[in-house]
């Protein structure tokens, strides 16, 4: 039988970087979101995974930043407040390493991304729920996923690089 997984707010955390002016990096945050996870291995190289952000609650600490991001400049998060991840495969590579394959959809565009999840392994808290942690890896192209708003420099460069890298902290509980 599938065991059952939801996300631990308290200790999860679903953040990206990106480069400004590309000598620079500025990390920002969802601060709202939810994950179930479905799994029958003890390693999760079978679990199926779905994810959903609201875009609203994005968080760079920079309030005008972060409401340009919610604009049609880039997320238009009146038209598309959701963002979405569903697994498609997911593959053990040894070590703790799973290689996770699914649908990414931002804005609307949905595109097939890999990332790379480090399984921290499984132990049960004080309060004897049984947690398991994870750290994911990933970059994407904002440009697949029309996130497309840019201006140039006087020196021929840009002000925010194509490429976004994700970082997540996921600790889940067995529900």
């Amino acid at each position: 039988m599938a065991t059952q997984w939801t996300v631990d707010r308290y200790h999860s955390e679903i953040g990206f970087s990106v480069k400004h002016l590309m000598i620079a990096t500025v990390r920002g945050k969802f601060e709202s979101f939810t994950l179930d996870v479905t799994s029958d291995a003890p390693d999760f190289s079978d679990a199926y995974i779905g994810f959903l952000a609201e875009v609203s609650s994005i968080n760079t600490g920079i309030e005008a930043r972060d409401n340009h991001l919610r604009s049609d400049d880039f997320f238009a998060a009146e038209k598309h407040p959701q963002i979405f991840f569903k697994s498609k495969r997911i593959a053990a590579k040894g070590d703790g390493t799973l290689a996770v394959t699914g649908d990414l959809t931002i804005r609307g565009v949905t595109k097939t991304v890999e990332l790379t999840a480090e399984f921290g392994g499984t132990m049960v808290d004080p309060y004897g729920a049984t947690k398991a942690g994870f750290d994911i890896h990933g970059k994407i192209l904002r440009s697949d996923f029309g996130l497309t708003w840019n201006a140039a420099t006087e020196t021929g460069g840009v002000v925010v690089s194509d490429e976004v890298k994700l970082s997540m902290s996921i600790q889940l509980q067995k529900a």
